[in-house]
Protein backbone atom coordinates (compact mmCIF):
# COMPACT_ATOMS: atom_id res chain seq x y z
CA UNK A 1 0.00 0.00 0.00
CA UNK A 2 1.41 3.04 -1.47
CA UNK A 3 2.11 6.36 1.59
CA UNK A 4 -0.97 8.54 0.21
CA UNK A 5 0.12 11.13 2.39
CA UNK A 6 3.79 11.02 1.08
CA UNK A 7 2.34 10.87 -2.27
CA UNK A 8 -0.04 14.01 -1.56
CA UNK A 9 2.65 15.67 -0.61
CA UNK A 10 4.74 15.24 -3.48
CA UNK A 11 1.95 15.57 -6.25
CA UNK A 12 0.83 19.04 -4.04
CA UNK A 13 4.64 19.97 -5.00
CA UNK A 14 4.01 19.30 -8.63
CA UNK A 15 1.52 21.76 -9.02
CA UNK A 16 3.30 24.33 -6.60
CA UNK A 17 6.39 24.16 -8.89
CA UNK A 18 4.22 24.39 -11.76
CA UNK A 19 1.96 27.44 -10.55
CA UNK A 20 5.41 29.51 -9.34
CA UNK A 21 7.19 29.57 -13.01
CA UNK A 22 3.83 30.70 -14.45
CA UNK A 23 3.13 33.30 -11.74
CA UNK A 24 6.84 34.69 -12.72
CA UNK A 25 6.20 34.86 -15.57
CA UNK A 26 3.02 36.59 -15.22
CA UNK A 27 4.42 38.95 -13.06
CA UNK A 28 6.69 40.51 -15.81
CA UNK A 29 4.98 40.21 -18.41
CA UNK A 30 4.81 44.39 -18.68
CA UNK A 31 8.65 44.70 -18.46
CA UNK A 32 8.88 41.89 -21.17
CA UNK A 33 6.62 43.93 -23.52
CA UNK A 34 8.79 47.16 -22.76
CA UNK A 35 12.04 45.30 -23.18
CA UNK A 36 11.18 44.34 -26.39
CA UNK A 37 8.96 47.32 -26.95
CA UNK A 38 5.85 45.20 -28.37
CA UNK A 39 2.47 46.28 -29.00
CA UNK A 40 -0.49 44.73 -27.87
CA UNK A 41 -0.93 42.97 -30.76
CA UNK A 42 2.67 41.93 -30.46
CA UNK A 43 2.62 40.60 -27.79
CA UNK A 44 -0.79 38.93 -28.21
CA UNK A 45 1.19 36.71 -31.18
CA UNK A 46 4.11 35.98 -28.16
CA UNK A 47 1.34 34.96 -26.02
CA UNK A 48 0.05 32.56 -28.74
CA UNK A 49 2.77 31.31 -29.65
CA UNK A 50 3.09 30.02 -25.73
CA UNK A 51 -0.13 28.62 -26.37
CA UNK A 52 0.59 26.78 -29.36
CA UNK A 53 3.31 24.94 -27.53
CA UNK A 54 0.88 24.35 -24.81
CA UNK A 55 -2.18 22.61 -27.03
CA UNK A 56 0.36 20.23 -29.38
CA UNK A 57 1.52 19.19 -25.57
CA UNK A 58 -1.31 18.23 -24.09
CA UNK A 59 -1.72 14.54 -26.83
CA UNK A 60 1.98 14.29 -26.65
CA UNK A 61 2.39 14.44 -22.78
CA UNK A 62 -1.06 12.03 -22.06
CA UNK A 63 0.82 9.56 -24.34
CA UNK A 64 4.27 9.54 -22.82
CA UNK A 65 2.13 9.45 -19.12
CA UNK A 66 -0.01 6.60 -20.23
CA UNK A 67 3.43 4.65 -21.76
CA UNK A 68 5.88 5.54 -19.27
CA UNK A 69 3.43 6.66 -15.83
CA UNK A 70 2.56 9.96 -14.81
CA UNK A 71 4.75 10.07 -12.34
CA UNK A 72 8.22 9.91 -13.75
CA UNK A 73 6.66 11.75 -16.77
CA UNK A 74 5.54 14.76 -14.27
CA UNK A 75 9.35 14.47 -12.77
CA UNK A 76 10.80 15.18 -16.32
CA UNK A 77 8.53 17.86 -17.69
CA UNK A 78 9.34 19.73 -14.29
CA UNK A 79 12.99 19.89 -14.95
CA UNK A 80 12.70 20.95 -18.73
CA UNK A 81 10.19 23.43 -17.52
CA UNK A 82 12.87 24.83 -15.39
CA UNK A 83 15.28 25.74 -18.21
CA UNK A 84 12.62 27.15 -20.49
CA UNK A 85 11.63 30.32 -18.05
CA UNK A 86 15.93 30.72 -17.95
CA UNK A 87 15.79 30.93 -21.03
CA UNK A 88 12.91 33.21 -21.75
CA UNK A 89 15.22 35.70 -19.83
CA UNK A 90 17.83 34.73 -21.45
CA UNK A 91 16.00 36.13 -25.29
CA UNK A 92 18.27 38.46 -26.53
CA UNK A 93 15.75 39.14 -29.55
CA UNK A 94 12.23 38.82 -30.09
CA UNK A 95 12.79 35.72 -32.58
CA UNK A 96 14.23 33.88 -29.58
CA UNK A 97 11.84 35.13 -27.56
CA UNK A 98 9.15 33.44 -29.29
CA UNK A 99 10.90 30.40 -29.28
CA UNK A 100 11.47 30.45 -25.42
CA UNK A 101 7.88 30.77 -25.04
CA UNK A 102 6.84 28.17 -27.64
CA UNK A 103 9.01 25.55 -25.13
CA UNK A 104 7.80 27.63 -22.00
CA UNK A 105 4.15 27.15 -22.97
CA UNK A 106 5.10 23.40 -24.25
CA UNK A 107 6.56 22.01 -20.72
CA UNK A 108 3.60 23.53 -18.99
CA UNK A 109 1.06 22.02 -21.05
CA UNK A 110 2.77 18.94 -20.60
CA UNK A 111 3.44 19.11 -17.28
CA UNK A 112 0.02 19.73 -16.17
CA UNK A 113 -1.17 16.93 -18.04
CA UNK A 114 0.88 14.45 -16.66
CA UNK A 115 0.77 16.01 -12.91
CA UNK A 116 -3.22 16.35 -12.93
CA UNK A 117 -3.11 12.31 -14.36
CA UNK A 118 -1.09 11.45 -11.55
CA UNK A 119 -2.95 13.49 -9.29
CA UNK A 120 -6.42 11.42 -10.28
CA UNK A 121 -3.70 8.21 -9.43
CA UNK A 122 -3.39 9.59 -5.79
CA UNK A 123 -7.01 10.62 -5.43
CA UNK A 124 -8.24 7.52 -6.73
CA UNK A 125 -5.76 5.39 -3.95
CA UNK A 126 -7.27 8.10 -1.05
CA UNK A 127 -10.43 6.81 -1.96
CA UNK A 128 -11.46 10.59 -1.42
CA UNK A 129 -11.87 13.66 -2.92
CA UNK A 130 -8.59 15.75 -2.81
CA UNK A 131 -8.50 17.17 -6.43
CA UNK A 132 -8.76 21.14 -5.57
CA UNK A 133 -6.77 21.05 -2.67
CA UNK A 134 -3.86 20.08 -5.42
CA UNK A 135 -4.84 22.60 -7.25
CA UNK A 136 -4.52 24.96 -4.58
CA UNK A 137 -1.03 24.36 -4.64
CA UNK A 138 -0.88 25.48 -7.72
CA UNK A 139 -2.40 28.88 -6.77
CA UNK A 140 -0.33 28.99 -3.75
CA UNK A 141 2.87 28.59 -6.36
CA UNK A 142 1.59 31.23 -8.69
CA UNK A 143 1.41 33.60 -5.86
CA UNK A 144 4.53 33.22 -4.64
CA UNK A 145 5.80 33.46 -7.93
CA UNK A 146 3.81 36.73 -8.94
CA UNK A 147 5.24 37.36 -5.54
CA UNK A 148 8.93 37.26 -6.47
CA UNK A 149 7.95 39.32 -9.24
CA UNK A 150 6.79 42.08 -7.53
CA UNK A 151 9.77 42.12 -4.88
CA UNK A 152 12.20 41.88 -7.95
CA UNK A 153 10.81 44.54 -10.05
CA UNK A 154 11.02 46.24 -6.51
CA UNK A 155 14.66 45.23 -6.34
CA UNK A 156 15.16 46.53 -10.10
CA UNK A 157 16.39 43.31 -10.91
CA UNK A 158 16.64 42.14 -14.39
CA UNK A 159 14.87 39.17 -16.15
CA UNK A 160 17.15 37.21 -16.84
CA UNK A 161 18.38 37.80 -13.20
CA UNK A 162 14.93 37.33 -12.26
CA UNK A 163 14.01 34.27 -14.16
CA UNK A 164 17.08 32.43 -13.05
CA UNK A 165 16.98 33.21 -9.28
CA UNK A 166 13.26 31.75 -9.47
CA UNK A 167 14.45 28.31 -11.23
CA UNK A 168 16.97 27.96 -8.93
CA UNK A 169 14.64 28.62 -5.55
CA UNK A 170 11.79 26.79 -7.21
CA UNK A 171 14.21 23.60 -8.11
CA UNK A 172 15.81 23.81 -4.06
CA UNK A 173 12.69 24.27 -2.37
CA UNK A 174 9.65 22.00 -4.33
CA UNK A 175 12.50 19.77 -6.14
CA UNK A 176 12.89 17.45 -2.73
CA UNK A 177 9.75 17.31 -2.04
CA UNK A 178 8.08 16.11 -5.31
CA UNK A 179 10.69 12.78 -4.95
CA UNK A 180 8.67 9.75 -3.75
CA UNK A 181 7.93 5.87 -4.13
CA UNK A 182 5.07 5.76 -6.34
CA UNK A 183 4.42 3.27 -9.28
CA UNK A 184 2.25 4.61 -12.13
CA UNK A 185 -0.02 2.39 -14.00
CA UNK A 186 1.20 2.42 -17.53
CA UNK A 187 -0.72 0.78 -20.72
CA UNK A 188 0.34 0.92 -24.36
CA UNK A 189 -2.33 2.74 -26.59
CA UNK A 190 -3.95 0.56 -28.87
CA UNK A 191 -4.73 3.14 -31.73
CA UNK A 192 -2.88 5.94 -32.32
CA UNK A 193 -4.94 8.90 -30.67
CA UNK A 194 -6.26 12.33 -31.82
CA UNK A 195 -3.85 15.22 -32.30
CA UNK A 196 -6.35 16.75 -30.06
CA UNK A 197 -8.34 15.27 -27.39
CA UNK A 198 -11.99 16.94 -27.78
CA UNK A 199 -14.88 16.13 -25.58
CA UNK A 200 -18.07 14.42 -27.26
CA UNK A 201 -21.46 13.77 -25.58
CA UNK A 202 -22.19 15.46 -22.10
CA UNK A 203 -19.10 16.37 -21.65
CA UNK A 204 -19.12 18.88 -24.68
CA UNK A 205 -21.01 21.19 -21.89
CA UNK A 206 -18.66 20.71 -19.12
CA UNK A 207 -15.86 21.37 -21.41
CA UNK A 208 -17.35 24.56 -22.24
CA UNK A 209 -17.21 25.33 -18.31
CA UNK A 210 -13.74 24.34 -18.32
CA UNK A 211 -13.34 26.81 -21.42
CA UNK A 212 -14.86 29.59 -19.77
CA UNK A 213 -12.74 29.65 -16.69
CA UNK A 214 -9.48 29.12 -18.56
CA UNK A 215 -10.36 31.99 -20.70
CA UNK A 216 -10.68 33.84 -17.32
CA UNK A 217 -8.37 32.55 -15.73
CA UNK A 218 -5.81 33.23 -18.59
CA UNK A 219 -6.87 36.96 -18.00
CA UNK A 220 -5.85 37.39 -14.91
CA UNK A 221 -2.55 35.62 -15.48
CA UNK A 222 -1.17 37.16 -18.72
CA UNK A 223 -3.43 40.70 -18.92
CA UNK A 224 -3.85 41.91 -15.29
CA UNK A 225 -0.54 43.31 -14.81
CA UNK A 226 -0.54 45.07 -17.94
CA UNK A 227 -3.96 46.26 -17.28
CA UNK A 228 -2.97 47.76 -13.98
CA UNK A 229 0.01 49.47 -15.28
CA UNK A 230 -1.82 51.05 -19.03
CA UNK A 231 -5.35 51.69 -17.81
CA UNK A 232 -5.39 51.95 -14.06
CA UNK A 233 -2.05 53.59 -14.71
CA UNK A 234 0.36 51.94 -11.62
CA UNK A 235 4.01 51.45 -11.55
CA UNK A 236 5.67 48.12 -12.44
CA UNK A 237 5.70 46.82 -8.52
CA UNK A 238 1.85 47.77 -8.28
CA UNK A 239 1.04 46.28 -11.21
CA UNK A 240 2.06 42.70 -10.36
CA UNK A 241 -0.21 42.85 -7.13
CA UNK A 242 -3.18 42.12 -9.51
CA UNK A 243 -2.14 38.58 -10.20
CA UNK A 244 -0.53 37.64 -6.53
CA UNK A 245 -4.36 38.84 -5.28
CA UNK A 246 -6.09 36.61 -7.23
CA UNK A 247 -4.02 33.71 -6.96
CA UNK A 248 -4.00 34.20 -3.05
CA UNK A 249 -7.59 34.02 -3.01
CA UNK A 250 -7.57 31.36 -5.34
CA UNK A 251 -5.74 29.62 -2.63
CA UNK A 252 -8.28 29.90 0.08
CA UNK A 253 -11.15 29.51 -2.13
CA UNK A 254 -9.75 25.66 -3.05
CA UNK A 255 -8.79 24.89 -0.08
CA UNK A 256 -12.65 25.61 0.67
CA UNK A 257 -14.17 24.19 -2.27
CA UNK A 258 -14.74 20.21 -0.94
CA UNK A 259 -16.94 21.67 1.97
CA UNK A 260 -18.69 23.95 0.29
CA UNK A 261 -19.43 21.38 -2.37
CA UNK A 262 -20.20 18.73 0.46
CA UNK A 263 -22.84 21.10 1.80
CA UNK A 264 -24.65 22.44 -0.96
CA UNK A 265 -23.67 20.56 -4.54
CA UNK A 266 -21.68 21.48 -7.42
CA UNK A 267 -24.46 22.64 -8.97
CA UNK A 268 -25.47 25.68 -7.27
CA UNK A 269 -21.42 26.15 -6.30
CA UNK A 270 -20.73 26.43 -9.87
CA UNK A 271 -24.10 28.84 -10.26
CA UNK A 272 -22.39 31.00 -7.48
CA UNK A 273 -18.79 31.03 -8.97
CA UNK A 274 -19.87 32.32 -12.37
CA UNK A 275 -21.66 35.35 -10.89
CA UNK A 276 -18.76 36.06 -8.36
CA UNK A 277 -16.31 35.99 -11.91
CA UNK A 278 -18.88 38.27 -13.41
CA UNK A 279 -19.27 40.60 -11.19
CA UNK A 280 -15.71 41.02 -10.15
CA UNK A 281 -14.67 41.59 -13.92
CA UNK A 282 -17.66 44.44 -13.52
CA UNK A 283 -15.29 45.90 -11.05
CA UNK A 284 -12.00 45.79 -12.90
CA UNK A 285 -13.23 47.24 -16.17
CA UNK A 286 -15.91 49.77 -14.93
CA UNK A 287 -14.17 52.24 -12.64
CA UNK A 288 -10.87 51.54 -13.32
CA UNK A 289 -8.88 52.52 -9.69
CA UNK A 290 -6.94 50.68 -7.89
CA UNK A 291 -8.70 50.24 -5.14
CA UNK A 292 -11.43 48.72 -7.04
CA UNK A 293 -9.48 46.84 -9.71
CA UNK A 294 -7.78 44.92 -6.69
CA UNK A 295 -11.22 44.09 -5.14
CA UNK A 296 -12.42 42.83 -8.63
CA UNK A 297 -9.59 39.98 -8.57
CA UNK A 298 -10.11 39.06 -5.39
CA UNK A 299 -14.15 38.50 -6.51
CA UNK A 300 -12.61 36.98 -9.89
CA UNK A 301 -10.50 34.72 -8.13
CA UNK A 302 -13.40 33.69 -5.70
CA UNK A 303 -15.51 32.22 -9.07
CA UNK A 304 -12.94 30.53 -11.00
CA UNK A 305 -11.45 28.63 -7.67
CA UNK A 306 -14.08 26.03 -7.53
CA UNK A 307 -14.78 25.68 -11.52
CA UNK A 308 -12.07 23.54 -13.20
CA UNK A 309 -11.29 21.12 -10.36
CA UNK A 310 -15.12 20.41 -10.60
CA UNK A 311 -15.29 20.39 -14.15
CA UNK A 312 -12.38 17.38 -13.95
CA UNK A 313 -14.11 15.81 -11.10
CA UNK A 314 -17.28 15.83 -13.18
CA UNK A 315 -14.97 14.75 -15.82
CA UNK A 316 -13.96 11.53 -13.99
CA UNK A 317 -16.85 10.74 -12.83
CA UNK A 318 -18.62 10.48 -16.60
CA UNK A 319 -20.49 7.33 -16.87
CA UNK A 320 -19.54 6.60 -20.93
CA UNK A 321 -16.14 7.87 -21.40
CA UNK A 322 -12.93 6.26 -19.26
CA UNK A 323 -11.74 8.89 -16.56
CA UNK A 324 -8.11 9.50 -18.39
CA UNK A 325 -9.72 10.04 -22.06
CA UNK A 326 -12.31 12.25 -20.22
CA UNK A 327 -9.95 14.54 -18.37
CA UNK A 328 -8.16 14.89 -21.26
CA UNK A 329 -10.76 16.34 -23.30
CA UNK A 330 -11.97 18.29 -20.86
CA UNK A 331 -8.57 19.77 -20.14
CA UNK A 332 -8.15 20.51 -23.79
CA UNK A 333 -10.61 23.50 -23.91
CA UNK A 334 -10.26 24.35 -20.47
CA UNK A 335 -6.31 24.99 -21.27
CA UNK A 336 -6.49 25.57 -24.35
CA UNK A 337 -8.80 28.42 -23.33
CA UNK A 338 -6.20 29.35 -20.58
CA UNK A 339 -3.33 29.71 -22.67
CA UNK A 340 -4.95 30.49 -26.42
CA UNK A 341 -7.66 33.05 -24.57
CA UNK A 342 -4.81 35.54 -23.59
CA UNK A 343 -2.88 36.28 -27.49
CA UNK A 344 -7.09 36.44 -28.31
CA UNK A 345 -7.30 39.31 -25.69
CA UNK A 346 -4.08 41.44 -26.92
CA UNK A 347 -5.83 40.91 -30.92
CA UNK A 348 -9.28 42.11 -29.71
CA UNK A 349 -7.33 45.35 -27.63
CA UNK A 350 -5.53 46.17 -30.36
CA UNK A 351 -8.99 46.34 -32.49
CA UNK A 352 -10.81 48.29 -29.53
CA UNK A 353 -9.69 48.55 -26.21
CA UNK A 354 -8.07 46.13 -23.10
CA UNK A 355 -11.15 47.09 -21.47
CA UNK A 356 -13.90 45.70 -23.62
CA UNK A 357 -12.02 43.11 -24.33
CA UNK A 358 -11.67 42.02 -20.70
CA UNK A 359 -15.49 43.04 -20.39
CA UNK A 360 -16.01 40.12 -22.84
CA UNK A 361 -14.03 37.63 -20.67
CA UNK A 362 -16.60 38.42 -17.73
CA UNK A 363 -19.88 38.00 -19.55
CA UNK A 364 -18.59 34.62 -20.61
CA UNK A 365 -18.20 33.92 -17.21
CA UNK A 366 -21.61 33.84 -17.10
CA UNK A 367 -21.85 30.55 -19.10
CA UNK A 368 -20.55 28.87 -16.12
CA UNK A 369 -23.68 30.06 -13.71
CA UNK A 370 -26.03 28.77 -17.35
CA UNK A 371 -24.61 25.72 -17.94
CA UNK A 372 -24.06 24.80 -13.65
CA UNK A 373 -26.29 21.51 -14.41
CA UNK A 374 -23.68 19.50 -16.50
CA UNK A 375 -21.72 19.54 -13.09
CA UNK A 376 -24.19 17.83 -11.08
CA UNK A 377 -24.20 15.03 -13.58
CA UNK A 378 -22.09 11.61 -13.45
CA UNK A 379 -21.65 8.75 -11.12
CA UNK A 380 -20.90 9.53 -7.69
CA UNK A 381 -21.00 12.69 -7.32
CA UNK A 382 -21.80 14.50 -4.48
CA UNK A 383 -25.24 16.58 -4.56
CA UNK A 384 -25.08 18.61 -1.24
CA UNK A 385 -27.20 18.55 2.18
CA UNK A 386 -29.45 20.17 -0.30
CA UNK A 387 -31.13 20.03 -3.49
CA UNK A 388 -29.04 21.66 -6.08
CA UNK A 389 -30.47 22.59 -9.86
Amino acid sequence: MPDIRRARLAVSAAFALNGALLGAWASRVPAVRDRFELSEGALGLMLLVMGVGALLSFPLAGSMADRRGAYPVACLLACLYLLTIVAIGLAPVPLALAAALFAFGACHGAMDVAMNSWAAEVERTSGRSIMSSFHAMWSLGAGLGAGGGWLATRAGLSLDAHFALTALAVALVFGPLIRTRWDSRRSAPATKGPVFALPRGALVLVGVVALAAGLGEGAAADWSAVFLADVVGTTQSQAALGYAIFSATMVAMRLCVDGLITRFGPVATARAAGLFAALGTALVVGPATLPLTLAGYVLIGMGYAAVIPMAFSRAAADPDVPAGQAIASVATLGYGAMLVGPPAIGFLAELTSLRLALALVGAAALAITALAPVLGQGRGLPQGRTAAG
